[in-house]
């Protein structure tokens, strides 16, 4: 036996060995580095993107409390990411809008999914059963009887959730620009958003062309529901408190922004 060339042998194979378990060693560390900061919870809603710079279209709006996975960072101001649809974009990452997560926390981040979608089935409920309530202009704060809209939107919180929100429609609106992120396309809203339009002008979409929303002033307000449709007040000829339909109707025309305000 060639003793010389079995111990060789026998070290080449050792060295082979070690390289593999220390390779296999390192790869798990580096996945689970990778695992650790690859989620991140949506602290306030933010803008997913297509590209990551603030004149990019945006795809949808993630709303707090929303999971999502973080593919890179874009430079120092943006992460790349995939929500739970699998839809890959860019939000901000500020940590005004998103938080790291550890492996462990995701359970903590569904619970606030689920809190925060349980207070917006809450303020559609309260809102729901006052259907039919007259409507009044200017109507108190503190009634019951009859509401405008802004009095309408403050009551469905107020009942559901004990949140005061500001006494109308135009300071609701800057409560809820001063709460996250909002979006001047209603499509991108979520259910139990608020709604905020401009003045009425015409039925036909012609009628608002040329207008500069950006500065147009608030003059009625609602709770989305989804699918299209708001639950609000605007006339005793509307039927009061009631539920209309959005596309294709003056509402989508003079919609000037809308969010959350939790």
């Amino acid at each position: 036996m060639n003793w010389k060339n079995t111990i060789v042998t026998a070290s080449v194979t050792a060295a082979m060995l070690m390289g593999s378990l220390t390779t296999t060693a390192l790869t798990g560390q580096v996945s689970a580095a990778t695992t650790n900061q690859s989620k991140a919870e949506v602290i306030r809603g933010v803008n997913l993107r297509t590209s990551p710079t603030t004149s990019a279209k945006v795809i949808r709006m993630v709303s707090k409390g929303e999971t999502v996975t973080i593919l890179q960072k874009s430079g120092s101001a943006w992460y790349k990411i995939k929500d739970s649809a699998n839809r890959t974009g860019y939000i901000s990452s500020s940590s005004k809008y998103t938080k790291t997560l550890n492996a462990g926390t995701t359970t903590g981040s569904n619970t606030s999914t689920q809190t925060s979608t349980k207070s917006v089935e809450k303020v559609i409920t309260a809102g729901m059963k006052y259907m039919g309530t007259p409507y009044k202009y200017g109507a108190n704060r503190n009634s019951t009887a009859v509401f405008d809209c802004s009095s309408f939107v403050r009551r469905a919180f107020i009942d559901a959730l004990g949140v005061t929100l500001p006494a109308d429609s135009r300071q609701q609106g800057d409560y809820v620009k001063k709460k996250g992120t909002v979006t001047t396309n209603w499509k991108n809203l979520k259910r139990g958003d608020l709604m905020y339009f401009m003045s009425y002008k015409g039925t036909k979409a012609s009628a608002y062309k040329g207008v500069n929303k950006s500065k147009a002033k608030i003059t009625h307000t609602g709770i989305y529901l989804g699918d299209g449709k708001i639950l609000h007040t605007y006339s005793n000829a509307g039927g009061g408190v009631t539920v209309s339909d959005v596309a294709g109707k003056h509402w989508e025309y003079r919609f000037l922004f809308g969010g959350s305000a939790l």
